[in-house]
């Protein structure tokens, strides 16, 4: 039956796929999950990225005139963000790229890869950059100035208001989306703009309680363990959305519910007697790979299984809209294969049992 498998996927594929199976139309393409999802995560890398080029710049300035380790470490922690909002700009456009010859899949999971590189550069430029400025400060001190650190502390207040408006943006949209908090969260780049901002809004609170306990106290071990504290933070952040974006360049599976639910409907199916075995895998994002082995029921002729596999195609595609790549396999279930092996071969059935 495994030969018919490839007869069926190819025969099916010449079908009109484009035909709305019973119900409805099958949501294709952006205006599946309502509108343009990347148009809208755009504005919100843009909003970001603006607003991290400009904090960079005054927490430069700021840092070098009250020679603050901790409001250094922020200007890294700026600088970090600015170009790994360069980078998911980049992953925006290059994952929308229609599938080739040498990506047949396309190219979502560029999205991945260069969600990737913006957490090496959290990591690199964010957390190591403040865990330095910090054990710098605790080795040799900081030198003390009261007009630079007032004008530090009006550059932190300043930036704690900006970033807590990129934050405001980032939230509205993942509070637009659909689904649950894992599933409006599945878009890197948004994720990864959310992560940076809320780090960069916690870390600005940590710089400021640094430096006004440094400057009311005079003692420089304040300020030195903001920084230390916020190298921490980054360093955290940054494995976290690495691992996230490592388990989803390797091939994550669908969400367990999402594959029981597309086991369920093939298991519905008059035409197949049982499921043998699943695989999923995110390709990008929407653009879900479901891959099945199925075993079908006695009777059907070539024509009837070639119809069948593509209504059960188009059923999983009107369920699952992000299931754009669907291969069946038509397999013999064990307790099938073990009948026909039964009555081909008699004795060797009596051996096997043991009799």
């Amino acid at each position: 039956m495994s030969g018919t498998s490839s007869n069926v996927d190819r025969r099916a594929r010449r079908r009109p796929a484009a035909e709305p199976p019973e119900g409805g139309a099958p949501d294709r393409g952006p205006a599946r999950h309502g509108g343009d999802p990347d148009g809208r995560t755009r504005v919100t890398v843009l909003v970001a990225l603006g607003a991290n080029l400009l904090i960079a710049v005054a927490k430069s300035v700021g840092g070098l005139l009250a020679a603050s380790p901790a409001l250094l470490s922020e200007a890294a922690h700026s600088v970090a963000d600015s170009l790994n909002e360069i980078f998911l700009l980049a992953a925006l456009r290059r994952s929308r790229r229609p599938a080739d010859r040498r990506h047949p899949f396309g190219y979502g999971k560029e999205r991945f890869f260069w969600s990737l590189l913006a957490a090496v550069g959290i990591f690199v430029m964010g957390g190591c950059f403040s865990f330095f400025q910090g054990l710098e400060a605790l080795k040799g001190g900081a030198k003390e100035s009261h007009s630079g650190y007032v004008a530090g502390l009006a550059v932190l207040g300043v930036a704690l208001l900006s970033e807590g408006a990129s934050l405001v943006r980032a939230l509205h949209q993942v509070h637009r989306q659909r689904g649950t908090t894992a599933q409006r969260l599945r878009d890197p780049a948004l994720r990864t703009v959310l992560a940076e901002d809320s780090t960069a809004v916690l870390g600005v609170l940590l710089a400021i309680a640094g430096m006004a306990l440094h400057l009311v106290t005079g003692n420089v071990v304040w300020e030195a363990s903001a920084s230390l504290a916020i190298g921490a933070l980054l360093v955290y952040v940054a494995y976290r959305l690495g691992r996230d974006a490592r388990d989803q360049l390797i091939g994550q599976a669908a969400d367990p519910e999402l594959s029981d639910r597309i086991r369920a409907l093939l298991k519905a199916q008059p035409e197949i007697d049982s499921v043998e075995a699943l695989l999923t895998m995110q390709l990008g994002l929407g653009s879900l790979l479901v891959a099945a082995r199925v075993d079908l029921a006695p009777g059907l002729d070539s024509e009837e299984i070639e119809e069948a596999a593509v209504r059960i195609k188009r059923s999983v595609t009107h369920t699952v809209p992000d299931a754009d790549q669907i291969f069946l396999d038509i397999t013999d279930g064990p307790t099938r294969a073990a009948e026909r092996r039964d009555a081909a071969d008699p004795a060797a059935a009596r051996e096997y049992d043991g009799t």
